[in-house]
Order: C-alpha cells, then sequence, then structure tokens
C-alpha cells in the first residue's frame, strides 16, 4: 500500500478521498433516479400508443453498474442510459417497424415530454447512431437506445440510425458483470473503474475518450488476472489494473465484447487508440512514481498530475510535518497575501493572510505569493482550485488547476468553505504547499423543480 492510498478510499474519512468527490452526491443520484423513472413511465405509455406493440424499459450502463462519475467539468453532463423494448414475437424483421422507425417515435415522444415544462427537461438532441438523447436542468442527460425483444426466445437487436438491426444484450452485458466478479470483490472494482473513467475523462477531449464499457472490460478482467498477495491500498490495485491493461492492449488492440465476441469495443481510430494507450503508460508511469514516494504529501502530488483537482491533498500540518521530516532539499512555507474586492456594499476591499471570508459572492479575489523572494532557485509555483459543498457539486464544479506563477485570480462563485492550494516544485519534488481557505456567503437560489423531500438520503451514504 502506498503512502497516498487512504486519499483514494476510506472508511474512516470517506469525504476526504478520491472516490467520493468523483462520484454524484446522493442528491444528484436521487434527482437522476426520479427523473428517468417519470421517463421511463412516460415513454411506455407514449410509444406503445405510436407504435402499437407493448414496451418495456431496462436502466443500463455505468448507473446500473454504481460506475458512475460526475463529469470532469461543468460544463459536460451526467450521462444515463435507459434502453426501451419494443416486444414482438419472433425476429427483428417481423415485426411493423423498421428500426428507423422506432428511432423516430422515440424522437418524436421525447420532443413531446420536453414541452412539458413541469417534466424540467430542457432539450432533445439530434438522433445519434445507437440512441436518442433527451438534456435535463440538473446537468445530465439520459440516452434512449431502442431495441426489439422477444420475450420467449430473450434475445434482443439495437435498433440504429443507419435503418439497421445491431445485436446487443445489455441485461446478458450486466449477467457477465455479475458473473465475473464476485460480491465481495464488486466495491472495489467498481471503484477502480470510476478511478479509469475519471482519469479518461480529464486526458481525453469527449469525442475521443475509450467508451465507458471499453474501460470496464478492461478493469474487470484484468481485475481477476492479478496476483494481489500483499496488495491492500486502491492505489495497487490500480497500478495493476493499468498494467494489466496496457500489456493486453499492447498485445492486441481489440477488446472484444465478452457476450458477443464479434464485436470490438474498442471503436477509437488507430490514432486515438494508440493515444489511449500511451496515456494508459503515462498513468502508469504516475502511479509507479506516487507508489515510491516518501511521504503521503508527495504521493498525492503525484497522484494529482492524473486526477488533477479531484485528487484530494492531506491537511496542511501533517503535509508540513511530513516534508519537515522527510529527506526534502529545501523547505518552503508559502505565505499567500488575499485580496478580495466584493461586488457591492460599504465594504468593499477585504484582506487576509493565508486564508480569507467570510466574502460575498460574487467577489473577484487576488492571491499573491508575499515571499517570492525567499523561493529556492528554480522554483516552479502552482494555483489550484478545489471547492467543496453542496452548492459546488450541484454545478459540478468542484475546481480546476488555476496555472503557473506568483499570482493568481479567481472568483467567489460558490457558498461554503472552499481551498486555493499553491504548490511550489523544485526539480519535479514538492518542497512547499499551503492550503488558503475560503469562506463564502450568500443567498442560495435553490434548483428548479429539485427532487422531493422523500428523497433525500443522509450525506454519508454515499453510493
Amino acid at each position: 500500500m502506498g503512502n497516498a492510498a487512504s486519499l483514494f478510499f476510506s472508511t474512516t474519512t470517506p469525504t476526504e478521498c478520491l472516490d467520493w468527490r468523483i462520484r454524484p452526491s446522493d442528491e444528484q443520484y436521487d434527482a437522476q433516479k426520479e427523473r428517468w423513472n417519470d421517463l421511463a413511465s412516460y415513454l411506455l405509455a407514449d410509444l406503445k400508443e405510436r407504435s402499437g406493440y407493448t414496451l418495456s424499459s431496462w436502466l443500463q450502463g455505468s448507473y446500473k453498474f454504481g460506475t458512475q462519475v460526475r463529469p470532469p467539468s461543468k460544463f459536460e453532463e451526467f450521462d444515463i442510459d435507459l434502453g426501451v423494448y419494443f416486444n414482438w414475437l419472433g425476429t427483428p424483421f417481423d415485426g411493423g417497424h423498421k428500426p428507423s422507425e422506432l428511432k423516430d417515435f422515440v424522437q418524436a415522444s421525447l420532443e413531446a415530454y420536453v414541452e412539458d415544462s413541469e417534466n424540467d427537461a430542457e432539450g432533445v438532441s439530434a438522433p445519434k447512431p445507437r440512441c436518442n438523447r433527451i438534456h435535463f436542468a440538473d446537468n445530465f442527460h439520459i440516452d434512449v437506445p431502442s431495441y426489439h425483444l422477444d420475450r420467449d426466445r430473450d434475445a434482443r437487436a439495437l435498433a440504429t440510425q443507419e435503418d439497421a438491426w445491431e445485436p446487443s444484450d445489455p441485461k446478458a452485458f450486466y449477467g457477465w458483470w455479475k458473473d465475473t466478479i464476485s460480491d465481495s470483490d464488486r466495491p472495489r472494482v467498481r471503484r477502480l473503474v470510476r478511478y479509469l473513467k475519471m482519469w479518461a475523462a480529464l486526458a481525453f477531449e469527449a469525442e475521443h475518450r475509450p467508451s465507458s464499457i471499453m474501460l470496464t472490460v478492461l478493469a474487470a478482467q484484468g481485475y481477476v488476472t492479478l496476483d494481489v498477495e500483499g496488495f491492500s491500498g486502491d492505489d495497487e490495485y490500480l497500478r495493476a489494473v493499468v498494467n494489466a491493461a496496457l500489456s493486453r492492449l499492447r498485445r492486441n488492440p481489440a477488446v472484444a465484447n465478452p457476450v458477443d465476441t464479434t464485436e470490438n469495443l474498442n471503436r477509437l481510430s488507430k490514432e486515438r487508440s494508440d493515444a489511449f494507450v500511451a496515456g494508459l503508460d503515462g498513468l502508469l508511469s504516475t502511479a509507479d512514481r506516487a507508489l515510491a514516494a516518501p511521504t503521503k504529501s508527495q504521493a498525492a502530488d503525484i497522484w494529482a498530475e492524473a486526477f488533477h483537482h479531484f485528487f484530494p491533498v492531506p491537511p496542511e500540518e501533517e503535509m508540513l510535518t511530513e516534508m519537515a521530516r522527510a529527506l526534502t532539499p529545501v523547505l518552503f512555507v508559502p505565505e499567500v497575501h488575499v485580496e478580495a474586492t466584493a461586488p457591492s456594499g460599504p465594504v468593499r476591499t477585504i484582506r487576509g493572510l493565508n486564508s480569507i471570508g467570510p466574502l460575498p459572492k460574487n467577489s473577484s479575489i487576488e492571491f499573491t505569493l508575499a515571499n517570492a523572494h525567499e523561493l529556492p532557485a528554480g522554483s516552479i509555483v502552482t494555483w489550484t482550485v478545489r471547492n467543496e459543498g453542496k452548492e459546488a457539486e450541484e454545478e459540478n464544479d468542484l475546481g480546476h488547476p488555476v496555472g503557473v506563477g506568483l499570482r493568481a485570480e479567481e472568483n467567489a462563485a460558490y457558498t461554503g468553505r472552499h481551498f486555493m492550494d499553491v504548490a511550489v516544485r523544485r526539480n519535479g519534488v514538492l518542497v512547499g504547499h499551503r492550503r488558503v481557505p475560503v469562506t463564502i456567503y450568500g443567498l442560495r437560489m435553490p434548483k428548479r423543480n429539485s427532487a422531493r423531500p422523500g428523497w433525500v438520503k443522509f450525506r454519508q451514504k454515499r453510493r
């Protein structure tokens, strides 16, 4: 187990680990559940009228598997997959509608659903090759693939935009997942899939990312081959799974669907597939350096290369103690002058040293390294925002890298306590760090059509 294992997952401090920060909050999870339940009920009734066939639905994908991650930035959305199944006996070709007609029915049904303002739906995308997509106000969308289902044969086929039937069986894939990963191992493998998905979301543009299903297969099939003797922390397991995936893809870039080996789940172009392999190689190098790091703070700093602002940092007191005791060539303690300008009010300028607040929302904030003249020669100073709290979570904005230099500017966007983290590195080694807490107050606007009170769960029960 590496020094930063507890920063990946911890039952002692569950809210202070990577697993917590990359997952949807309970409120987001329940809001999504309410929306897809309502949408499913509507679609089953509406599509029956449009098609003349009885329908059924099946929740699939990351939500079903428990491997959903929050978007890497506030400009992207959570993704949910809700399959709708048109039921008739025989083959897909024995029905009264072509594949494209089924997708047209779904598109029209979703557009009608959006017209009702009570549904909190924001719009429908143009039809995609294998699904239709509806967007909701809570920063998520639901993809709705259309299938033919013959219950007697337990056979399914996917309707595509190219007016073709494509073999596809989400139920069988979910069965493979449960059969492959034991009940006792499933929580850890779910976490490993989430780590890989968040890394990929940060490392690649949306249109060039490996699919979630491909990452799930690579993680699960890699995990069952591991000799885990002596393993204990998620950091070690992640390193081993990445190594297994990298070795496999170097031998053969194809990733067969385990329930239909004729289907290659790696739909990336050769150029993008090569970039994915190169990315895995870089992630493996990061893991090796982090696992070899002598302190928790240095290990966390290295892991943040892969997971950016989502990777937590140890408490400042713990970091300073570690760095003072370690064989670090130079120990530098940043002193940060903070100046905020309020948007209005009698007191427009607020100043602080190494912390600031409470500030009104929408204040502009400037951070300056006050003891820059004491920096060791060759040092590089970086700034990273790490947001916390319900409001930031609702907006899917848990932070971002700010940049390099002696100054940084930010805006007080969300109520609560957040951090500007300044890190000083020399020759690639962390030699100084400071967490600057920023406390922000202000009226918090409620989410439109927020989840009903009955859905609310205790915060510690995040899935």
